[in-house]
């Protein structure tokens, strides 16, 4: 009798990947939080839900490196998940007015870098040319986590701590700064290979 073996276990439901799902699942949450950013208990609820979503991202990544749960879906879908998450509050808090006036351009330049950075990196994918993500990116993501979650704290968040709009306004220029110098850094480094493409 021939021995049965086991089905190998889908890399779709490592619990690494399922921490990036959550990730996702947790941008209409927030948004629909934010839609009534006069009220306090949601803004607090909202926050909650930020810091757990910001939590995922640093673990599904820990997670990934220390149990060999890398994937070639995690390794696509965990930016995807991260870009959603800050373009939505983004585009929520400017709604609400947290961001407003000249702070806007911050935001529109955070934006703007991530579709660049996007394109750029759709388009090397088919030359199969990977964009490995440097130490100031990381950096970046980390400024514009914190950055964001003084911002969805924000009315309700004065309410303990004064100054956390303010705070979070600074830091979002600091992680717009940061984005031009990461985004010119990946425009210098896969403009190369778009211009030695012989196609």
């Amino acid at each position: 009798m021939n021995a049965v073996l086991p089905r190998p276990r889908s890399q779709a439901w490592t619990v690494a990947n399922c921490l990036t799902y959550g990730r996702v699942a947790a941008v209409p949450v927030l948004a629909a939080l934010l839609f009534w950013p006069d009220d306090v208990r949601l803004r607090f609820a909202a926050f909650a839900v930020f810091v757990a979503a910001g939590v995922t991202d640093y673990l599904d990544g820990y997670i990934a490196r220390a149990y060999a749960q890398s994937s070639a879906l995690g390794r696509m879908l965990d930016p995807i998940a991260d870009k959603l998450l800050v373009s939505a509050c983004l585009l929520m808090l400017a709604a609400d007015h947290t961001i407003s006036g000249f702070s806007l351009w911050a935001a529109i330049v955070i934006l703007c870098r991530e579709v660049l950075v996007s394109g750029l990196r759709e388009y090397l994918a088919e030359l199969k040319v990977g964009v490995p993500v440097s130490k100031v990116a990381k950096w970046k993501t980390t400024v514009q986590l914190l950055a964001l979650g003084f911002l969805v704290a924000g009315p309700a968040g004065e309410t303990i701590l004064p100054g956390t709009t303010v705070a979070g306004l600074v830091l979002l220029w600091i992680a717009a700064a940061l984005t031009l110098y990461t985004g010119w850094d990946y425009m210098r480094a896969g403009i190369k290979h778009v211009i030695d493409d012989p196609r």
